[in-house]
């Protein structure tokens, strides 16, 4: 979007006075809203207090409810044959919406619809961008909080303060804090010599072709990010729902669309995995995927991409998030009292789905004794159940797969002389996915109750001998392919600097005496490298960069008169 230059005046006047034309190629930065980058608060739902009271309505109401959730390409609904449910994970019986998957050609339909509305989107200043994202965060906090909170509690079984946290805070962060990035973005301007001879500027464009955004369950906030964080930027999305978080996604949709965000740019696709991940491969437009979900599957992609690299019209971006084995390296001269508070909630809230999640300790024997006699402790005390009861600390996991995968693991550690379950271990899906915080002790440091990726509530730890320490340190990164998230706890400054060096590569995310979980929208951008992803740092000010191609404009204002240069003709 060309703009009149920061000289002010008006186009013709500068003109005169100049005998030149003067245009910046994005809007001055005056002309964008000013506004603060500062965190969503989040409510704490104490008994008789508003939001309790508000909570509690939205709950009831979301679970007397069946939503019929369509299909949406540009203007349009679809409904297919294929009919699917999302059920409550604590109370599988009990189902919240009914939805349809998308067959290939309704993938094909989105593609041309996402692809050509981008060349219009993409023209859409800056300005009017933000005010939109703006609208949309201030409806995310106000009126649709709670609507947005109870899909994410009965949809995918989180307490009240896990979607807190999630659904509305980290959302309604991610929703603001981009367009600030984006504002902050637009005041670079490349160096003019002499600027009434030449003027240099740079604008940022969307991607031509389309941006398929494939999001997973255990985050409301990621799905989001993934599917309008690439809009902000000017460019056309399709976005694939995690069947398991359908209704908190399309609750995203609806209130992104009632903000003010034209049909066609983002695209409501549920549809099967290899379906979409095919379709969109295949497709000469694709120009990005921004993926949060399983190594395997973003493997595939990549592949996928690779075979079809000389179709496309651009080089695709792939941005994906993994995963990770999540570590707690505990140091003899740890606090004792917060490396088992630190434990228990990282490794056990939200029933350890989250990437960030606590899934293998390393502690020194001469504090094993207080720091198992704690976990135990704290484990036996935490209540598992129905997330409408307030005094639960967690629930079920999301889904019979991911119950069947956990238990495996529990039954590994049960049938194996180098494990013991000395916490838990007990599962029963009559009724809800549920399975016991689980605490394993490991005396083998590379059993794969070690190493591989579970994502549930399953804690796993090796002691080691204090005369160890070196050694223990160095199977922190050789001993996985993931690199998230982990924590260090000591007291000794000087190993602490030690670890920090020792662990840079072990972790996107390090957190020192605090636990691997908790990473706040512009306060700790999250992303991990080798298989946990592509760390492209979401939350932070360089994400919103990656879903723009830049351009940088040169003007010249006075005739090019000759050909040779003065050395030339000496």
């Amino acid at each position: 979007m060309f703009a009149v230059c920061r000289s002010g005046g008006s186009f013709v006047t500068n003109i005169q006075r100049y005998g030149v034309r003067c245009i910046g190629t994005i809007l001055p930065e005056s002309r964008l809203p000013d506004f603060p980058l500062i965190n969503e608060p989040v409510l704490q739902y104490k008994k008789g207090s508003k939001e309790r009271k508000e909570i509690e309505a939205a709950l009831k109401k979301t679970a007397s409810e069946m939503e019929d959730v369509p299909i949406i390409i540009g203007n349009e609904e679809f409904r297919t044959n294929t009919v699917r449910h999302q059920v409550m994970p604590h109370n599988h019986s009990h189902k919240l919406a009914q939805f349809y998957w998308a067959d290939q050609k309704l993938v094909e339909k989105a593609i041309k619809t996402a692809t050509e509305t981008q060349i219009k989107w993409d023209r859409t200043p800056l300005s009017e961008r933000i005010k939109i994202w703006q609208k949309a965060a201030d409806l995310m906090a106000g009126p649709y909080r709670q609507q947005l909170n109870a899909a994410t509690m009965l949809g995918q079984a989180k307490t009240v303060i896990q979607a807190e946290i999630d659904s509305a805070a980290e959302l309604i962060d991610f929703i603001r804090m981009n367009t600030f990035y984006l504002k902050e973005a637009t005041k670079y301007s490349p160096i003019s010599e002499n600027s009434k001879v030449t003027k240099n500027s740079m604008r940022y464009r969307g991607i031509d072709g389309f941006i398929a955004a494939i999001s997973p369950f255990n985050f409301t906030a990621i799905g989001g990010n993934l599917a309008y964080t690439p809009a902000l930027m000017g460019n056309g999305v399709l976005w694939k729902p995690s069947d398991t978080a359908l209704l908190s996604n399309y609750i995203i949709f609806k209130i992104m669309r009632e903000a003010g965000v034209p049909p066609g740019v983002v695209n409501f696709i549920p549809t099967d995995g290899p379906v979409f991940g095919d379709t969109i491969t295949a497709s000469p437009h694709l120009a990005g995927i921004n993926f949060t979900g399983s190594v395997p599957t973003f493997n595939r992609l990549w592949r996928q991409v690779g075979e079809n690299i000389n179709r496309y019209h651009n080089f695709p971006r792939l941005i994906g998030e993994c995963g990770g084995k999540n570590y707690h390296f505990v140091h003899p001269t740890a606090d004792v009292q917060s490396v088992v508070n630190g434990t228990i909630r990282s490794a056990f809230e939200f029933c350890g789905q989250k990437c960030s999640a606590c899934s293998r300790m390393y502690v020194p024997e001469s504090i094993w004794g207080p720091i198992k006699e704690g976990l135990l402790k704290a484990r036996d005390q935490l209540k598992i159940g129905d997330v409408t009861d307030f005094s639960s600390f967690t629930s079920a996991v999301i889904d019979d797969k991911a119950f069947n995968r956990i238990k495996s693991y529990i039954d590994h550690a049960r049938n194996s002389s180098n494990l013991e379950i000395i916490g838990g271990g007990k599962y029963d899906d009559s009724k809800g996915y549920f399975i016991e915080p689980t605490i394993v002790q490991s005396s083998d440091p590379q059993d794969k109750i070690m190493v591989e990726e579970i994502f549930g509530p399953v804690l796993s730890i090796y002691v080691y001998k204090d005369k160890d320490l070196e050694k223990t340190m160095k199977l922190v990164g050789n001993s996985t392919q993931f690199a998230l998230t982990g924590a260090v706890f000591a007291k000794d400054e000087a190993f602490l600097k030690r670890a920090l060096e020792e662990f840079k590569m072990t972790a996107g995310n390090f957190y020192v005496n605090d636990k691997s979980t908790g990473s706040v929208v512009g306060q700790q951008p999250f992303g991990g490298g080798r298989m946990s992803g592509t760390n492209d740092k979401a939350g932070g000010p360089h994400y919103v960069l990656r879903w723009s191609t830049p351009q940088s404009v040169k003007e010249t204002f006075v005739p090019l008169s000759e050909i040779d240069y003065p050395y030339m003709r000496e």
